[in-house]
């Protein structure tokens, strides 16, 4: 059995640690080559990368080009060292999946029962927003910073546009399809083709599959190849053939991808711990990448996450500071912990572009996430701002802080997101986060406006994440968001326990 895996060292393991650390040097080298060896000199990576990625952003945010070559050696760096490797023998990892002569799978079809929904709403707090509701609670997210600016031009150009959520043109392959930030649900009752793909467990696809049942779409469902007899059997039979593993069965995924007749949105909604969230990152971007070289039809879709490393525009600062500016009887009552390193200011610091404009560098990355997740992420915009250039049309929106299971798992995080209102930080709930991620999705999808168009120009590629981005209100609080993290734990452990 192959698999798609780290490389493996002089000492024989396959280490995390020493690959990330190469791999952002490398990101670094050909544009600060001093930035490259501060990086290679980091001891203790896994307690000290965090401003190595920082670092990697503001470098990419200074012009233009910088942004594009960070991306492009990251990736080259990437794909250099991860390997597909089974039968006690490494191959490239690009080279290995194109040779592979895996049969693939076949397909199982759902057909939607239900009336397709042309209206757009958005639940939100025990209630369903639409038309003048759900304007009045952008104006809302706007006005205390939840969200930026361009997020609401973004849901009210879906508003204006139902007929954008006539989604039966669309072929939306969703991985992660169990997912719950994921846009399964939506796309299917906007009438979409959908193809899904999560791992073999019967409960996973009971659930998956009757979604589709009362959808108003199509639901494409991978089952082993000789299912095709299965036309007529039980869903709970179906449930338990389906699936497949994106690390192991890599090759399968790709041969079954390529059968896809017209053009489709290649969307990656997966989540794993540590390491494997890189595995699994690296083996849809395979995926991706030699798709996107036999065929001119393959668009690409992410999510990414607030609580890491972000350019963001100056009203956004002007914001943060204004906040840091007003918080009255707060500031004596602070100004003796800040010699703890905490309630500091956000945007100390800033960017001043090759054009003279100030950038921000929000820097919400959360130490407990580690550094596996981060260059997780790293890839996926990386190759967001690759394809991008290259012509392809890519969707990657900011999604706010949600109230997910695997946040709920971690208690410092979940204790964390308790206490984040204190001070000014929405956490939404997991229906409100994929219903606005969605509707962004259909948008980049349709509208030549929006920046995820290869031909909408933008300042710098960077300018493709704060764009429509609802980040929760983390970019545009008063306070550095590391300085204040432990506190909104503390705070959030009295909200849990009340």
């Amino acid at each position: 059995m192959h698999t798609v895996d780290f490389p493996t060292g002089a000492d024989g393991s396959r280490s995390t640690t020493a690959t990330a650390r190469a791999v952002i040097a490398d990101a670094l080298r050909s544009v600060d080559p001093a930035a490259a060896r501060r990086v290679e000199a980091i001891k203790d990576w896994r307690s000290d990368y965090l401003p190595a990625i920082r670092e990697l952003v503001a470098v990419a945010a200074a012009n233009p080009t910088a942004a594009v070559d960070v991306s492009r050696e990251g990736l080259r760096s990437l794909h250099e060292r991860f390997v597909w490797a089974g039968d006690g023998e490494d191959e490239p990892l690009l080279g290995g999946l194109a040779a592979s002569e895996h049969e693939g799978m076949d397909t199982f079809e759902v057909i939607g029962r239900g009336e397709r929904r042309s209206d757009f709403s958005v639940p939100y707090q025990g209630k369903r927003l639409a038309g003048g509701d759900l304007h009045r609670q952008l104006d809302d997210w706007v006005a205390r910073g939840i969200a930026e600016p361009t997020f609401a031009d973004a849901v009210r150009a879906v508003m204006a546009n139902p007929e954008w959520l006539d989604a039966r043109d669309l072929q939306i392959v969703v991985i992660g399809a169990g997912s719950e930030m994921g846009p399964l649900r939506q796309l299917l009752d906007w009438g979409a083709n959908v193809h899904a793909v999560d791992l073999p467990n019967s409960a996973t696809w009971e659930r998956v599959m009757a979604t589709g049942k009362d959808s108003a779409g199509r639901l494409a469902v991978p089952v082993p190849r000789g299912s095709a007899y299965l036309d007529s059997a039980p869903d709970s039979r179906i449930a338990q053939l389906a699936g497949l593993d994106v690390l192991s069965q890599t090759d399968a995924l790709l041969s079954w991808l390529r059968e896809i007749d017209g053009g489709f949105t290649l969307g990656n909604y997966l989540y794993a711990d540590g390491g494997a969230h890189v595995r699994l990152s690296m083996a849809i971007d395979a995926i991706g990448l030699l798709l996107s070289e036999e065929r001119e039809d393959v668009s690409l879709a992410y999510l990414a996450t607030p609580t890491d490393v972000f350019a963001v525009p100056e009203d956004a600062v002007a914001m943060a500071r204004q906040k840091w500016q007003q918080r009255r009887t707060r500031r004596l009552l602070q100004a003796p912990l800040h010699l703890a390193n905490l309630f500091e200011p956000a945007y100390r610091d800033t960017v001043i572009d090759d054009s003279g404009r100030e950038v921000g560098i929000a820097d919400c990355l959360v130490p407990q996430q580690g550094p596996n997740y981060a260059l997780a992420k790293r890839l996926q915009r990386w190759r967001a701002i690759v394809a991008r250039d290259g012509g392809q049309l890519v969707s990657l929106n900011v999604a706010p802080a949600t109230r997910t299971r695997s946040v709920v798992k971690n208690r410092a995080l979940a204790a964390a997101y308790a206490g984040a209102g204190q001070f000014g930080i929405e956490v939404f709930a997991p229906s409100t986060a994929n219903t606005l991620m969605a509707a962004l999705l259909v948008r980049d999808l349709r509208d030549p406006q929006s920046a995820s168009n290869p031909a909408a120009a933008l300042h710098n590629p960077m300018d493709l994440f704060a764009d429509a981005a609802n980040h929760g209100g983390i970019w545009r609080a008063a306070y550095e968001p590391r300085s204040v993290l432990s506190l909104a734990a503390v705070l959030g452990l009295f909200v849990r326990n009340a």
